[in-house]
């Protein structure tokens, strides 16, 4: 199996890229695994931050990377909170925090349509000149009550009127076959298959 480094810590990511590049012979390490602290992420769109995370998770392992920059973009509030999604209610936010920030926000708009974007990046080395880019989207609706224990982040309040459910009550294999993440990352299997 070819080591990979993953550049998160994010425990429902490393499942979710575990799972979904297991079946390529890849075997992949969180960052914090190897004692790779977390890269800054100071950029202004989800393409360049996971660029920036590749670039510094590859660097300090010595490994090929693979980094992700996701978040949900309300229609609304112009993107927001996009890129800050993790922290959308300051630094120590957490998922119930965010996601009661996202709702107050929302209160007073009729526009609920939000959608989760999903950049990532896949390098060889740390200056690798043709990274693997790609960029998808998973809409759905903004939803007040969280339904649903599966999935994190906004998933208890991410409704998805072609499946009747929130993104939370799907279970890993169905999330995985129409998430903003799985479509990325069967983007980015076609694409390392084409190069291999």
């Amino acid at each position: 199996m070819q080591k990979l480094v993953l550049a998160s810590n994010n425990t429902g990511k490393v499942k979710e890229f575990q799972a979904l590049l297991a079946p390529l012979n890849f075997q992949v390490i969180p960052q914090g695994e190897l004692g790779i602290p977390s890269a800054e992420e100071p950029h202004h769109t989800f393409v360049e931050n996971a660029l920036a995370k590749a670039r510094h998770a590859s660097a300090a392992s010595g490994l090929p990377a693979l980094a992700d920059d996701s978040g949900i973009c309300a229609h609304a509030l112009d993107g927001m909170p996009g890129v800050l999604s993790a922290r959308y209610a300051g630094d120590q936010g957490n998922d119930a925090a965010n996601n009661q920030k996202l709702i107050q926000e929302l209160k007073d708009q009729a526009d609920r349509g939000a959608h989760y974007v999903c950049a990532l990046v896949f390098i060889n080395n740390p200056n690798d000149p043709e990274p693997i880019i790609v960029q998808t989207r998973w809409y759905g609706q903004i939803i007040d009550q969280a339904t649903g224990n599966n999935g994190f982040g906004y998933d208890p309040h991410f409704f998805l009127a072609d499946q009747n459910c929130t993104a939370a009550q799907l279970d890993a294999a169905q999330k995985n076959l129409i998430s903003h993440r799985g479509q990325a990352l069967r983007e980015l299997i076609t694409e390392l298959k084409s190069r291999a």
